[in-house]
C-alpha cells in the first residue's frame, strides 16, 4: 500500500467529495476512483458508500481513517524532518493577512511551524482590503489567511486557523450601544456597512439581504479601507458586523462593539494556489492541520456564514 494512496484516501474521507479530492491532491478523478478501487480490493471491503448526491464512509472506512490518518500524521512529520536535516528547507515563506491582527491571534501557529522549520524565514504581509487575493494571484505571497467561506475556483481552501465571535460596531451613541447584546434581527433596524470584500455580493443590487427571519436589511455604501469604515460608522452611517478582535484592536471612544447573542462564529483560514505549492507550504498547512486557535468556540472546519461579516 503506497503512501500516496493513504493521502488521497484520506483526503476523500475528509472531503467526502471526488472532485475536491482531485483538486486538493493533484490528480484525476479517475486517478482517485481507481485509488479507493485498489484500497477497497486490498481490504476486502467497500470504505466509501457512494450514489449521485453524497459519498459517504462505511464504519470499515471509519476505521480505516481514525486508524491511518494518526500514523500517517507522524511518518509526514518525520519525512519533514528528514527533509529539513537533509535539505535545510532553507528559504522564506510568506504569508498575507486580511485582518493584521489574526496575525497576533495566531501567533502560537506562526511559533509552532518556526520551531518545526528553523531554517524557514516567515515573512507577514498585509492583504488589501478591497482584493484580499491580489498578493496571492500575483505570486508576491505563498499563503493568505482570510474570511471564510472562500468560492475561488482557481484558490486552494486550507483548514480554518482561528474561529471569532460576531460583534456590531456601531456609534458610541446609538441605542445599540446601550444594549448588552444584539440579535440579527437588528439589522433590519439600521443601515448595515460592509467591508468591500466580497463587493461583488454586496454590491449586487439584485440580491436582497435578509436578517434570518426574512426581515430586509438596508446595505450602506462600500468602503476602500478599514478606517473609511470605521469613520463611516462613528459618523452615523450606519452599523457593521465585525470580527470580535475589532474591540480590542480598533477601540475608538465614538464607536462601541455590541456582542450578537444569536450569531454564529466567524473563521478564519488559509488559502493558496495549488500550482504554486512548496514543501515549505505543506509544512505550514501541516502544522496548521494540528491546531487552531479560537476567539470562541473551536468548531471543525467548515463552510458557511451569517449575514456577512465585516473586515476587522
Amino acid at each position: 500500500m503506497e503512501l500516496r494512496d493513504l493521502e488521497v484516501f484520506l483526503t476523500l474521507a475528509t472531503r467526502l467529495h471526488f472532485g475536491r479530492t482531485a483538486e486538493e491532491t493533484h490528480v484525476s478523478q479517475a486517478r482517485v476512483s481507481q485509488t479507493i478501487k485498489k484500497l477497497e480490493r486490498r481490504i476486502g471491503a467497500p470504505l466509501f458508500e457512494r450514489s449521485s448526491r453524497r459519498v459517504e464512509l462505511t464504519p470499515i472506512g471509519e476505521r480505516l481513517r481514525d486508524d491511518v490518518e494518526p500514523a500517517l500524521r507522524q511518518l509526514r512529520s518525520g519525512l519533514d524532518a528528514a527533509v529539513s536535516a537533509a535539505r535545510g528547507l532553507a528559504g522564506a515563506l510568506t504569508i498575507a493577512f486580511q485582518a493584521p491582527p489574526v496575525a497576533d491571534l495566531v501567533a502560537p501557529l506562526l511559533t509552532a511551524f518556526q520551531k518545526r522549520l528553523p531554517d524557514c524565514e516567515l515573512r507577514i504581509r498585509e492583504a488589501a482590503f478591497t482584493d484580499p487575493f491580489a498578493l496571492l494571484r500575483g505570486g508576491e505571497v505563498d499563503l493568505l489567511t482570510t474570511l471564510f467561506p472562500v468560492r475561488e475556483p482557481d484558490l486552494t481552501v486550507g483548514p480554518t486557523v482561528l474561529t471569532e465571535s460576531l460583534v456590531l460596531a456601531v456609534p458610541a451613541r446609538h441605542p445599540f450601544a446601550r444594549k448588552a447584546s444584539v440579535s440579527l434581527e437588528d439589522l433590519a433596524r439600521d443601515t448595515v456597512l460592509r467591508a468591500a470584500w466580497p463587493s461583488t455580493d454586496w454590491d449586487d443590487p439584485r440580491r436582497p439581504f435578509h436578517t434570518p427571519r426574512g426581515r430586509p436589511i438596508e446595505r450602506g455604501r462600500s468602503v476602500a479601507t478599514l478606517q473609511e469604515l470605521l469613520a463611516a460608522v462613528a459618523g452615523g452611517e450606519g452599523v457593521c458586523p465585525v470580527a470580535a478582535h475589532a474591540a480590542d484592536y480598533f477601540a475608538r471612544p465614538n464607536i462601541a462593539y455590541v456582542p450578537f447573542h444569536d450569531a454564529p462564529p466567524v473563521s478564519w483560514g488559509l488559502v493558496w494556489r495549488g500550482a504554486n505549492e512548496t514543501e515549505r507550504l505543506r509544512a505550514f498547512v501541516r502544522t496548521a492541520r494540528g491546531g487552531r486557535a479560537s476567539g470562541a468556540e473551536r468548531p471543525e472546519e467548515r463552510r458557511g456564514g451569517g449575514p456577512g461579516p465585516g473586515q476587522g
